[in-house]
């Protein structure tokens, strides 16, 4: 049974509430998800089967109101549980993340009252799945200039133009879809039913297999006024969208580094070479130690990130470190572990080599590791190197 990783005493630094929500995920974690992640990876598709199980424990839309049928608990409990989800897979906080941090969040912050009361209750209840379609083909790490367009014409808009590496794409019964308009950017809720709406699943990924990802096509695809998110203006709302999705990520990659690490950790124990356990070897141990100092950094960045979110300091450069740090870290220690694990770390008899796939992608989605640079680096010098 997973234990954690608490070489710096940091489960003292939660409160009870904390420590119960996230031993229950992570109890779920455990004796739920992982005997399925490995078939679910082989089989590359997502196991809708544990939709309303994660609904139950209130981890779709944790920070939403309560009134909206959500848990409304703090950003720090939602970052433990998106540790312990990553604990997992990323795909499996890739879904939580999705539903809560991209399509309730922008709802609640930019949706009017009589959307709210109509879709929160049902994504959080897991009844309808939604997506989130900024990024697009030609367009990942500059979504300014995206290319989808919304036209006005009469009672409505007017959708044209493709969204690429879409999570829950083939699966969602509704997008929050951002597109060009004479007004500037704005963002829409796209039921997926709707004509001239349709959605591909992408093949042959070699990461984040259990989690659907695919395209977003719209072609003369009508949305009516009242779908408009009213206070969605500019390309600060779904950036402000990718800021709460960055943040749960930061947390999560922490989760994908203890997996491996108490992986590692307990195969260096019993395997025997030389007539010792190789734990026992000086190299073994200061790959360990690496690991774990590192897990130990994530830790308290991610604590001082949590408590700062609660009181409403955290700002986009903080999260921005914080993503680019653990989401290195975590790729750093799924590699060296797999080292440890030789060639068993190469077999689905061991999270690690998943662990390692899935953060390739992590790397890079939601900001890649350059991105995050620039971003920490415009905040500390004054100067953008964007453009």
């Amino acid at each position: 049974m997973f234990t954690g990783v608490n070489f710096f005493l940091t489960d003292e630094l939660l409160s009870e509430e904390e420590r119960m929500v996230r031993d229950t995920v992570r109890q779920y974690v455990e004796k739920r998800f992982l005997p399925l992640a490995a078939e679910y990876h082989d089989k590359a598709e997502f196991p809708l089967e544990v939709i309303p199980e994660l609904a139950q424990m209130g981890l779709l839309g944790v920070t939403i109101p309560q009134e909206y049928g959500a848990a409304g608990s703090s950003y720090y409990i939602y970052g433990l549980a998106m540790q312990e989800l990553e604990r997992g897979d990323s795909g499996l906080r890739s879904f939580a993340s999705v539903q809560g941090s991209l399509v309730m969040f922008p709802i609640h912050r930019y949706g009017s009252e009589a959307q709210k009361q109509k879709w929160l209750p049902l994504l959080a209840s897991g009844e309808r799945i939604g997506c989130f379609g900024l990024t697009e083909p030609d367009h990942g790490s500059d979504p300014g200039g995206m290319r989808t367009t919304a036209r006005k014409t009469e009672n409505g808009w007017i959708l044209n133009g493709s969204k690429m590496w879409i999570t829950n794409a083939a699966i969602a019964h509704v997008a929050v879809v951002w597109a060009q308009t004479e007004e500037g950017i704005r963002g829409f809720i796209v039921e997926t039913d709707r004509s001239g709406f349709s959605s591909s699943v992408i093949k042959g990924k070699y990461s984040l297999r259990a989690s659907n990802t695919g395209e977003l096509i719209f072609e003369d695809c009508f949305i009516p006024d009242e779908n408009r998110l009213p206070a969605a203006k500019g390309l600060s709302a779904p950036l402000s969208c990718l800021n709460e999705a960055r943040y749960g990520i930061a947390w999560g990659a922490t989760g994908a580094a203890m997996a491996c690490y108490d992986e590692a950790l307990e195969y260096a124990k019993s395997r025997i070479q030389f007539d010792k356990p190789i734990a026992a070897f000086q190299l073994t141990q200061h790959k360990l130690v690496e690991m774990a100092s590192e897990i130990v950094k994530a830790q308290l960045l991610n604590h001082q990130m949590g408590r700062l979110k609660d009181e409403g300091k955290a700002k986009y450069y903080h999260i921005s470190m914080a993503k680019r740090n653990n989401v290195h870290q975590a790729l750093q220690a799924a590699r060296t572990a797999r080292t440890i694990l030789a060639a068993n770390g190469i077999t689905d008899e061991y999270q690690t080599v998943r662990h390692l796939l899935n953060l390739e992608s992590v790397y890079t989605y939601e900001g890649t590791h350059d991105i995050h640079t620039l971003i920490v680096g415009e905040h500390l010098t004054g100067s953008s190197a964007f453009r």
